[in-house]
């Protein structure tokens, strides 16, 4: 994958438009040959950026594209750090990496991840500028033990934020998906880090469709959504700044309060409640109809005989039946 040197970015910030430039145009403000913005071009698509050519016109964005205001995101989350990498690994793994340099609610952003994680090891596709790709730090005095049922609160949080500002209809898979008409919008990834006794610090990773490049949709091998879907996506630096408040402020609840505090809230987001659905473990699978979940987060399964199961995570997988 190419690197989004700052002469490419600079041709970015001129296409961002989705009007057409001609490369003479783009030569001209970039002060490079028509040669040159040819091959800058095919670097920025590597990064799974759909810029087309025509003949006498130049070129142009399929989709226009809003790119991240680092000075507009510190200001609106100050004094929380925000560090805005275009082109990162993975943002979760930059910041478990500086655990200890971090305060709560620090914000790493990205416009394209190359080795971003999902749930057990998965690889998730990033294409440039097409989601929202953030990890944000937090810690947890009380130590590993009260994590439990985190990732809950988190998808609680988003989809509470993404119906604020208007995207309506978002639903929540447990233990760490959300969901639009039963495909995939986004994954959330909560990795920890600590010692017996001591501080848990938690790194919260989300990757949400926002809109996908076509050249990108063929890569993705789980049926998918993307937030356009639900309406258009008019500012995405403010979508960050109301997804950032909103984890905070839940993440400071469930501090209080642990998950018990959320459960009437996750009930009510919950695609698969009283649906008929599989438990996966390994290679047993259970079958039952979900039952949301219970007061530590444990997805609750109602058996044909009416017996009622309780699951916590690990490598448990559901699936609609």
């Amino acid at each position: 994958m190419a690197e989004l040197t700052p002469l490419r970015e600079q041709l970015l910030r001129c296409l961002a438009d989705g009007q057409f430039h001609s490369g003479e145009q783009l030569g001209d403000a970039l002060s490079v040959s028509r040669a040159a913005v040819s091959k800058h071009v095919q670097a920025l698509k590597s990064l799974g950026l759909d810029i087309y050519s025509v003949s006498g016109k130049g070129y142009r964005l399929a989709v226009p594209l809003q790119l991240l205001d680092p000075e507009r995101l510190a200001r609106a989350l100050a004094p929380v750090r925000v560090e805005v990498v275009p082109v990162i690994g993975s943002t979760n793994q930059h910041w478990l990496e500086r655990v200890e340099q971090l305060n709560k609610g620090d914000l790493c952003l990205a416009e394209c991840q190359t080795a971003g994680r999902g749930r057990r090891g998965r690889s998730w596709i990033s294409p440039f500028g097409g989601q929202l790709v953030m990890s944000l730090y937090w810690r947890l005095e009380q130590g590993m033990a009260a994590a439990m049922g985190l990732s809950l609160v988190v998808g609680i949080a988003v989809v509470e934020a993404l119906e604020s500002a208007g995207f309506a209809g978002v639903a929540l898979k447990w233990p760490n998906d959300l969901y639009l008409n039963g495909r995939k919008l986004a994954g959330i990834l909560v990795e920890m880090s600590g010692t017996a006794g001591g501080p848990c610090h938690l790194v919260i990773g989300m990757g949400l469709n926002l809109v996908l490049p076509a050249t990108e949709q063929d890569r993705i091998t789980q049926p998918w959504a993307e937030l356009a879907e639900l309406g258009e996506i008019s500012d995405r630096n403010g979508l960050v700044i109301a997804l950032a408040q909103g984890l905070q402020q839940a993440l400071a609840r469930f501090e209080q309060e642990g998950i018990a505090g959320f459960r009437e809230r996750w009930n009510r987001l919950d695609y698969f409640n009283g649906k008929p659905v599989r438990v996966l473990m390994g290679e047993q699978v259970v079958h039952g109809t979900a039952r949301g979940i219970d007061e530590q987060g444990a997805l609750l399964l109602e058996l044909e005989n009416g017996e009622l199961k309780r699951y916590l995570g690990g490598e448990i997988s559901l699936r609609g039946q």
